[in-house]
């Protein structure tokens, strides 16, 4: 007999790649996280996609502020510091509408089969999408900032404060997302999900504290104003980015926070749901 017939064959794993995948350490994090980037090259590639997060808040603020601004404030430079913040409030809501439509597009495309088919947690594509739309939001709080700086808008308090109400608004932008993406899983066009989501986002700009005080609206409108969530993000962004007695920070930053942990707790869920229903 020759060595060559004692020599043991080389074994085999017999451990499927799913299960290897599931024993190293935060699956859900690392997929999640290479996902984001797939998000990420995607945009890079298609950089007239981020239009609506660039040209968009420079052109609310030229109209609003030069056309509307001595007949609201009185002169265009107060209106100016009172409106920036809304309008960023404003952008950067409707900019959460993209990652709905993007996700059914992929879905009548068919590129979520291919993810059921790699060895990864089957939420991780939904949550890398919405990690991956981070960098949109701080394109819109950069964009935003820039032309107000422009335009002659100006920190009143300080730099921390400053760079806390930007991260408060692209938190509440990350929880918004959510319900996008429910959106997106549950209706059967791009187009739908982008009509359903304007249909939310547009009241809830205009009847809020976004161009005007709150005071000025009428009565039975106040009502919505005082609890539409918008109205807190912006009052606390105005806190935040200009202070003084007419920008109290009051209640605002607290009921902020209370929107962004329901809309998370409510449609972070239904979103996930609806997801493994389509695939």
């Amino acid at each position: 007999m020759s060595a060559a017939t004692l020599t043991p064959a080389p074994r085999t794993s017999t451990v499927p790649k799913a299960a290897e995948a599931a024993r190293k350490p935060l699956p859900m994090v690392r997929h999640s996280l290479a996902l984001a980037k797939r998000s990420l090259i995607k945009t890079w590639r298609t950089p007239e996609a981020l239009i609506d997060v660039t040209l968009q808040p420079a052109i609310f603020l030229v109209i609003f502020v030069y056309i509307f601004g001595g007949a609201v404030a009185g002169d265009t430079t107060s209106y100016l510091q009172f409106l920036l913040p809304g309008i960023l409030a404003q952008t950067i809501a409707q900019g959460a509408i993209a990652i709905g439509v993007n996700l059914n597009t992929d879905l009548t495309k068919g590129i979520f089969d291919r993810f059921r088919s790699l060895p990864i947690p089957r939420s991780a594509p939904l949550l890398g999408a919405v990690l991956g739309d981070v960098v949109r939001y701080v394109i819109v709080v950069v964009s935003t900032m820039s032309i107000g700086y422009l335009m002659g808008f100006r920190i009143e308090t300080n730099l921390a404060a400053a760079v806390a109400g930007c991260v408060l608004a692209i938190l509440f932008a990350l929880c918004l997302s959510w319900v996008s993406v429910f959106v997106g899983m549950k209706v059967r066009t791009s187009g739908a999900v982008q009509g359903i989501m304007f249909l939310l986002i547009m009241p809830l700009s205009f009847a809020s504290n976004v161009f005007v005080p709150t005071a000025t609206l009428p009565g039975w409108m106040q009502g919505f104003v005082t609890v539409n969530p918008l109205t807190h993000l912006v009052g606390a962004m105005r806190a935040l980015f200009i202070g003084g007695a007419e920008n109290p920070m009051g209640n605002h930053l607290v009921w902020t926070l209370a929107w962004c942990v329901g809309l998370v707790a409510v449609f972070m869920p239904l979103a996930l749901r609806a997801y493994r229903k389509k695939i």
